[in-house]
């Protein structure tokens, strides 16, 4: 995580934290700047595993005490997926595409101006639009890959003659 995002994210939680008068714990520190220093898509298990190795033990509750007021505040954001509920920080990268391989769960993130463009300029009655995901689901190549050399290896074992 660059320095200069990391003391956005804090100067906004502290904001935060100051104006509701509300504790300002190592452990929500300590949460957010794993949470920053992840890459990609993680679940609550793998957030704590990995404060974990960094030492730092905080309680389940803290964790989804923490989880939930950066969410509020849309420093994370939530994704429930088939695979269950993934979590990724948000800062600067309000909106964006998701590509979902329906057969082993791989997630990609996508860079489509086009549909940015699309949804930016998409007329909305009576709702002020913030941001978005969006979530296309299909197969991805390696699982192509497979479903193919498995088809492949099937119309083979068709074709061999049996031996009698």
């Amino acid at each position: 995580m660059d320095d200069i995002v990391t003391n956005k994210v804090r100067k906004i939680l502290t904001d935060y934290l100051e104006q509701n008068h509300k504790r300002k714990t190592p452990e929500r520190y300590a949460i957010l700047d794993t949470v920053y220093s992840m890459s990609g898509h993680f679940t609550l298990e793998e957030l704590n595993e990995e404060l974990e190795q960094q030492n730092f033990h905080v309680s389940k509750a803290t964790l989804y005490n923490t989880m939930n007021l950066l969410l509020s505040f849309r420093l994370v954001v939530r994704h429930n997926l088939k695979d269950g509920t993934k979590y990724e920080a948000s800062y600067r990268n309000v909106n964006h595409c998701h590509q979902i391989c329906t057969i082993c769960g791989k997630i990609t993130e996508i860079n489509s101006p086009i549909i940015v463009e699309a949804v930016s300029k998409a007329r909305l009655k009576r709702f002020l639009r913030d941001s978005f995901s969006l979530y296309i689901y299909g197969v991805c190549s390696s699982c192509q890959t497979k479903i193919n050399r498995q088809k492949a290896k099937q119309a083979k074992a068709k074709l061999k003659p049996k031996k009698k």
